[in-house]
């Protein structure tokens, strides 16, 4: 069986599944909601099963010959490595430079990694997203996401 780029998905799909659902029985839960039908655990355990079925089908499933299901190449890697980077420091940086900020920052950098090199098409592509998303969040759904840290340290 060749590691094409889909099964390496599913592989990596199914590492995340079975570790969410291990760590889905340290949710606490309230007295007495251990034989309720629904709690804080129900959703996770459902989330990690599902993502563990359909990761053993893409896994096991042959797929149809198309050019979408080359082999893994180091390129391919490299690229996912990156973003995985990205991410990382998005969640380090998030708390310090804010939501805003932060987002756009991360969503410029991946779409640079991806290969786009016009910088007036990162602008547009990241920004207004992050600051209409920040806004969705905040206005809309009335989600509160704490303030940058540095800005108490500019004051």
């Amino acid at each position: 069986m060749n590691l094409t780029k889909d099964r390496f998905g599913g592989l990596l799909f199914l590492f995340l599944s079975v570790t969410y659902g291990h760590y889905a029985a340290d949710i606490p839960l309230l007295p007495g909601d251990k034989f309720e039908p629904f709690h804080a655990q129900t959703m996770p355990y459902w989330l990690s099963g599902l993502g563990i079925i359909f990761s053993v089908l893409l896994i096991g499933l042959k797929p149809a010959p198309t050019s979408e299901n080359e082999p893994l190449s180091k390129s391919n890697v490299l690229l996912m490595l990156g973003l995985m980077a990205f991410t990382f420091g998005f969640s380090v940086a998030l708390p310090w430079l804010g939501f805003p900020i932060t987002t756009s920052i991360f969503l410029a950098s991946s779409y640079w990694l991806l290969g786009e090199r016009r910088l007036k098409m990162l602008i547009l592509a990241s920004v207004p997203f992050a600051l209409v998303f920040w806004l969705l969040l905040t206005q809309v759904l009335d989600v509160y996401i704490a303030p940058a840290r540095i800005i108490f340290w500019l004051e």
